[in-house]
């Protein structure tokens, strides 16, 4: 009999120190497009997914992106969107699109022994899409009521506002829709976005699962048909466009019980060298549930269930942001605990001990994130749309074990002045 676990003891930890991940193989497939594909896992699924450079950065109307790539399962040549979603539903597949600043994505997930029913489907989602007036003005309308109903939450608002304000209003990040911009979403227009930033030879394919010589050929020889489009549009986002920050604004909501606040700046994308010192700093100010931020205001002060600091990188830009929801008479108090915390960042060096959780931390947080191929699979795709390779997380790690508390005070003090944030708050 095995010896049993004494489970009063603690098992011993060990600090991450390295990241083994199987790297991708790069296919250039007829037509022209890139694949990549990552053969790993188990079980017999497979998940395909092309992301094109149609993001929200991309639009010169405001929604076009977005509708664009929400209808193209509503219908096609050949399929109605009830037939689409009945054939999904029949072999067990799941499919959905997805949309942000910089790209837009299709993506379906199957069982192997289903591809031959689900590639025709997908190609005509890609390929054909017919845009039925009736469909898009069903999810214009719903849209539509549904951004009118959050308009009337303070958070809703906050997150609305904060990206014109640090980027401005002309900035390809900065753009913020109106009521009135739903009714001006037109099929000419979806159909016109489709063909000027889908299937051309900046897109990218990416495969992954447990794959075999046959469903790599069958996938390839689907995709590597398809008709791809030299890029002729003229428009081109400008990302130079730099507004002045605005130290604070308001948004009054006069019936609202709580305030919304967020306060941060425009920073940079993880391609710069501050990137993951500024990712750590994050952690320990806002970034988990220990963080500095949740002690102080949550726990010590109970001004608010939660709050939190994140760090989001595009592929021109970045931004750090500080967000929480409070009563709407502790929100001067909150906001002068917030700056006294980044101060005592800039003031006082990181204890060892308190560095050391957070390194652990991240450093969890990261290989929890890549369990599974379908995980790996959205690791492989962040890299290499930023033009790096997996190698990336293992430098990630060697850099995140080798910060100083140092290191974290100079940043502090380099991006997190309180004279180069953006104060919003959102609320009576």
């Amino acid at each position: 009999m095995d010896k049993l676990i004494n489970r009063k003891i603690q098992p011993a930890s060990q600090a991450i120190k390295s990241i083994d991940l199987k790297d991708s193989e790069h296919l250039n497939l007829d037509n022209g497009l890139s694949a990549h594909l990552l053969n790993l896992g188990t079980q017999d699924l497979v998940k395909i997914e092309l992301v094109c450079n149609a993001g929200i950065a991309f639009q010169e109307k405001r929604l076009i992106s977005s509708f664009t790539n929400k209808m193209l399962a509503e219908g096609t040549s050949s399929f109605s969107a009830y037939e689409i979603a009945e054939s999904f539903d029949r072999y067990g597949a799941y499919f959905n699109t997805h949309i942000d600043k910089d790209f837009s994505s299709i993506a379906v997930y199957c069982l192997n022994k289903h591809l031959d029913h689900i590639l025709p489907i997908l190609t005509e989602i890609i390929c054909e899409p017919s845009f039925p007036e009736e469909e898009l003005s069903t999810l214009t309308n719903k849209t539509k009521q549904e951004f009118i109903i959050s308009l009337k939450k303070v958070k809703a608002l906050a997150h609305l506002n904060f990206s014109p304000l640090i980027f401005g209003d002309n900035h390809p990040y900065g753009q913020m829709a109106s009521i009135e911009d739903f009714d001006h979403v037109k099929k000419d227009d979806l159909q016109s976005f489709y063909k000027n930033h889908y299937l051309n030879k900046d897109c990218k394919l990416f495969i992954s699962g447990k794959l075999n010589d046959k469903i790599i050929h069958k996938i390839s020889r689907t995709f590597g048909n398809f008709k791809i489009y030299e890029k002729n549009h003229k428009f081109s986002p400008d990302f130079s466009i730099n507004k002045p920050s605005i130290p604070a604004h308001k948004i009054s909501v006069e019936d609202a019980l709580q305030s919304a606040i967020w306060i941060g700046k425009k920073t940079f994308n993880k391609l710069h060298p501050d990137f993951i010192g500024l990712q750590i700093l994050n952690t320990i100010l806002g970034g988990y549930f220990g963080s500095r931020l949740m002690t102080n205001i949550r726990e010590d002060k109970g001004y608010t269930y939660g709050i939190g600091s994140s760090i989001v990188s595009h592929i021109n830009d970045g931004y750090f942001a500080i967000q929480t929801e409070v009563g709407s008479k502790h929100t001067e108090a909150t906001i002068s605990e917030i700056y006294y915390e980044i101060q005592q960042i800039q003031d006082t060096l990181v204890k060892k001990a308190e560095l050391d959780l957070i390194k652990n931390y991240i450093a969890g947080q990261l290989t929890r994130s890549m369990d599974g191929p379908f995980a790996v699979h959205e690791k492989l795709k962040s890299a290499i749309l930023y033009g790096l390779d997996l190698n990336y997380y293992q430098r990630f790690i060697d850099e995140l074990m080798n910060v100083t508390p140092e290191k974290i005070q100079q940043i502090a003090n380099k991006h997190l002045q309180k004279s180069s944030l953006t104060e919003l708050v959102v609320g009576k």
